[in-house]
């Protein structure tokens, strides 16, 4: 855990660093909600329910909430062709099956919480959109509108799918073919009903957060469901505590999760607004330190960074999210309990890992990247992460997605060419990294920020400790990574010399020219007008091959810098530095 500077306290008084109490879920429906329910569900098992669909109050939708995003291109376009596309993954839609599927776990995720439906919308007219969305609706029905089986019926995607039926509603609910409209209302009576009971079991972090928010959008839209809205809401309420540090960022610490629950509750807020109703002050409030969280792991062009296994976003979807949500403020500089510290000075932006990697019941591919960082100028990425662990295309080989959770993966120092904290064969994270202490310093010359960790102390005896300075003008930042013995702190008992490789993967399109004496190295920027150079004391400098996952999820090859020494059982040194030398 990160140890806050005692001094520093919250607006509300209490000490940084201190994470909200965990609330355990509530007690259920009450006697009277549970009778109600169970009225309704006979009501539904008899012939009664025709003709509750031709009567006065038929099963309907009140009112058809916004969707303030815009969906992705490329895969809006592929379904107009007749293609359903996720991440490289292609499967036609005449021949979708659902029955017996063979697509991938984050495929099925994408069909069934059918947010293709922002995509489809995005690129075409209700007229053309609509028979398409009927058509991937009529397999969905003939597979999975009774049978209750997973990931279609999970609750995290069920509070999602109600979100984006209730907001599409036009593009599913189109059609003259009354028989038809009839089985998607009964799905969506069916799967509020289910979140009733369900949504309470789903794991903390957002995938309970879109289960509540899929307990209340039913509530909103579906008649008389005032029961259900207050009974979701009082669950939101402990389920957005539990999923969200004070300081704004999530428990999983993954700017991906950050920002789908930032577009999770805007979705949410929009149903209240499509009622005409006051969304609940916790959720208003948790988006605004959301989106000030996220956008304090954004470089200087606005686009996001490749940390947590996230892909980096371009800033203009950046932009276009932050926009939807109607929040203005500014980008935090610490979040200690998120775990990222932002440097800034004139176009310079400099983002650091500050933290242990999540816990395991919070990470979905968490990483082995304490104590790395991002650097960049103006648009242009100078020093970068290879990112893209969870959302990297489905063509890559099976072996690379784990390897890019690797220390070495990142802009960090790997000592015994071990990782931080450890992956195991299984993905989970196992030991290393437990504790990361922190120290920031603001002047009129320079800002810095100090932070040690202690996943090398078990097994290998050292400290790991990293110093980073930005000037005033952003022209300089100098860098130090120090190897201390710990063995007043429980490490001991390591022999002889460990070598240690600090690494600097440089950021898509940059131009590496070493110099003749080996110890630095002149950096062109993509864009050609910008000019760094690197040099390093203590370590002998090395360009090799590296790879970076864009937005897309795509790989390209790139370079990175690599300082490489041994430190003795006594401890070691290194010093680097960044200079914008035009």
């Amino acid at each position: 855990m990160t140890n806050p500077l005692p001094e520093e306290t919250g607006p509300d008084g209490i000490e940084a660093g201190k994470r909200l109490i965990r609330q355990s879920g509530g007690k259920g429906l009450s006697l009277a909600e549970r009778l109600s329910e169970r009225l309704e569900r006979l009501a539904w098992r008899t012939p009664f329910h025709a003709l509750r669909l031709r009567g006065k109050h038929p099963l309907k939708l009140i009112a058809v909430a916004d969707d303030p995003f815009f969906g992705d291109i490329e895969r809006g376009e592929a379904l107009l062709d007749g293609v359903l596309l996720f991440r490289g993954e292609a499967v036609p839609i005449n021949a979708l099956s659902l029955a017996r599927p063979t697509f991938s776990a984050p495929f099925a995720e994408y069909l069934h919480s059918f947010a293709w439906l922002r995509d489809l919308s995005s690129v075409a007219t209700r007229a053309t959109a609509a028979p398409i969305a009927e058509a991937i609706m009529r397999h969905w029905l003939a597979a999975h509108e009774t049978r209750v089986s997973d990931p279609a019926w999970r609750a995290d995607i069920w509070g999602r799918r109600l979100l984006f039926w209730t907001a599409h509603a036009p593009l599913i609910l189109s059609s003259t073919d009354l028989v038809y409209r009839s089985k998607v209302l009964h799905a969506l009576a069916r799967g509020a009903r289910h979140l009733d009971s369900s949504a309470a079991k789903v794991a903390a972090g957002v995938p309970r957060v879109a289960a509540w928010s899929g307990v209340i959008a039913a509530g909103l839209m579906i008649p008389g469901g005032e029961p259900r809205r207050v009974f979701g809401e009082a669950h939101f309420a402990r389920a957005l505590a539990a999923a969200v540090f004070e300081d704004g960022g999530t428990l999983g610490r993954s700017p991906a999760d950050q920002l789908d629950l930032i577009q999770l509750l805007t979705m949410l807020r929009e149903t209240y607004a499509a009622r005409r109703m006051e969304a609940p002050e916790i959720l208003g409030e948790t988006l605004t330190r959301l989106v000030a969280a996220l956008l304090g792991v954004c470089h200087s062009d606005g686009g996001l960074g490749s940390w947590q296994g996230s892909a980096p976003i371009p800033g203009e979807r950046i932009e276009q999210i932050v926009e939807a949500t109607g929040v203005r403020t500014r980008p935090l500089r610490q979040a200690r309990e998120w775990g990222y510290q932002r440097l800034s000075a004139g176009k310079t932006v400099v983002v650091v890992d500050a933290a242990p990697p999540p816990a395991n019941r919070q990470a979905t591919g968490g990483c082995a990247s304490t104590l790395a960082f991002e650097l960049s100028d103006g648009g242009q990425r100078i020093v970068v992460n290879c990112g893209g662990a969870n959302g990297a295309v489905l063509t890559l080989p099976p072996s690379l997605a784990p390897a890019l959770r690797t220390t070495a993966a990142h802009s960090t120092l790997v000592l015994g060419d071990s990782n931080s904290t450890a992956i195991h064969a299984d993905g989970a994270l196992g030991k290393g990294v437990t504790e990361v202490e922190l120290s920031r310093q603001e002047t009129d010359e320079l800002s810095r920020i100090e932070a040690s960790h202690d996943g090398y102390v078990r097994r290998l005896g050292l400290i790991h400790r990293r110093m980073i300075t930005l000037s005033t003008d952003g022209r300089d930042m100098v860098g130090e990574d120090t190897l201390l013995p710990a063995s007043a702190r429980g490490g001991g008992g390591k022999q002889g010399d460990v070598g240690f490789a600090i690494r600097f993967h440089l950021g898509h399109g940059v131009e590496v020219a070493p110099t003749a004496d080996g110890l630095a190295a002149f950096l062109r920027l993509a864009d050609g007008r910008a000019v760094w150079q690197f040099r390093c004391r203590g370590a002998a400098l090395a360009v090799e091959e590296s790879l970076w996952i864009d937005g897309e999820g795509r790989p390209h090859a790139t370079r990175q810098l690599v300082l490489t020494g041994m430190a003795p059982p006594g401890g070691a040194g290194i010093g680097w530095r960044f200079h914008r030398a035009r």
